[in-house]
Parts: C-alpha cells; structure tokens; sequence
C-alpha cells in the first residue's frame, strides 16, 4: 500500500505514505487498511491529505516510482471526489476573502467572544 501511494505521487517518501496510512487517512472501501496491504485494480481508495480528500479507483500497479504523468496512469480519480475538491476549493477562497482583523482583541472584546463561545458551547 506504501509503495503504491509513492509510485503514484500521493506523497512524497514512503515514510510520510506509512504515517497516513497508519494515521487512518487512507482507507480502502470505507475501511482502514495497514501499511502491508495488498491492492489491485478496481480498488477504491479515500486519501485524505491537508484539507483535501480524494477518491480514487486504482488503474494498475506500480511498485517503482515514475515521472508524474506516467504515476497519474495508475489511478482515475472519481467525478464526485473532484466536483467535492473544487467546492471545497471555493470556500475556502471565499472564506479567506472575510476581513481579517490586524490586531488582537482587547479586554472587552475578548470578554465578548468568550460569552460568545460560552453560549454555542454544547458542554
């Protein structure tokens, strides 16, 4: 599973591919696998890596790594997982567009985020 996950151009080293892995980023149908796991062709794979989550079905199996454009051969990315990523995208373009104070709160406005955070708290 490492070795498929760096041929492909997932990540980076096959050590940052087994942390994933190990981390429950990666699953297999919906299930955690481990780093030993075998994969074959038709295998729908969830890869979870910063904000995004792809959802890919495996096309072939590499255990060398390649030039990207041959390592995007090994693998189809599905329609839903790309529409979801390009939202995703959007918002969160759209959400760094709010104005962002340039200081930090001061005594009383601190005070009123915490009465704030205090009142939607569910605990």
């Amino acid at each position: 599973m490492d070795k498929w996950l760096w041929a492909a151009r997932f990540f980076k080293t096959r050590t940052l591919a087994k942390t994933a892995i190990e981390g429950g980023k990666v699953q297999i149908d919906g299930q955690r696998v481990k780093v030993s796991r075998e994969i074959a062709p038709g295998d729908v794979l969830r890869v979870r890596q910063g904000w995004d989550e792809r959802e890919v079905v495996v096309a072939a199996v590499s255990d060398q790594r390649r030039a990207a454009p041959i390592a995007q051969t090994l693998y189809e990315e599905t329609q839903e997982s790309i529409e979801r990523r390009s939202r995703a995208a959007e918002a969160r373009k759209a959400a760094g567009a709010i104005s962002r104070p340039t200081q930090k709160p001061g005594k009383h406005e601190r005070k009123a985020l915490e009465r704030l955070r205090k009142q939607f708290d569910p605990s």
